[in-house]
């Protein structure tokens, strides 16, 4: 018999996968538990607020998991890396998957659980930009302004990449977030 954690995130993970993909509204509850493999009883088992509270969750975890591949990246000083990854997610899933909250964030933001969640995954990717740019050196409040804007361009041209199917405005960012950076510690 599976325990009952796993079957919690393999409704995760395919949240997280069908979200990203489809939207918030496109995916229906029947989906989910399938997708889960998983009884539709042990679905509300593990989330009694519904498909609300599980993408809510789901968002959390994907942020999480871009957080810390983001991190990983800053830490090594291989900025390329993050863009690398990104492109990569964007052309292995045929640009289906772009960035992994704005999909949801844009179809369910009327949701208050799901924007606060879409809300702190941004506030931990910029935090996370924001410490490494202290920690080159930057001074707190131009840390602040550079990591709100690296975050605004990277959203950006993750949105341009998919629409576009193209990773060009993918790079185009990188190449721009590296002269900045390099002028900023010059």
């Amino acid at each position: 018999m599976t325990p009952r954690t796993d079957s919690r995130q393999r409704f995760l993970d395919a949240a997280a996968d069908l979200f990203h993909t489809q939207g918030y509204h496109a995916t229906g509850v029947n989906q989910l538990v399938s997708a889960g493999g998983a009884p539709k009883g042990s679905f509300y088992f593990h989330f009694p607020g519904g498909k609300e509270q599980l993408a809510a969750e789901a968002v959390v975890q994907s942020a999480d998991a871009l957080r810390t591949l983001l991190e990983a990246a800053l830490e090594s000083g291989d900025i390329d890396g993050v863009f690398t990854a990104l492109g990569t997610m964007l052309t292995d899933s045929n640009f289906q998957r772009g960035c992994p909250i704005a999909t949801i964030a844009l179809d369910a933001g009327d949701s208050e659980p799901i924007r606060e969640a879409c809300a702190t995954g941004f506030d931990t990717w910029r935090t996370a930009i924001d410490d490494f740019l202290r920690a080159k050196g930057i001074p707190r409040e131009r840390a602040r302004e550079l990591s709100l804007v690296a975050l605004a361009m990277l959203e950006g041209g993750l949105l341009l990449a998919r629409t576009r199917r193209d990773l060009t405005p993918l790079r185009a960012v990188a190449d721009h977030l590296r002269a900045t950076l390099e002028q900023e510690l010059s």
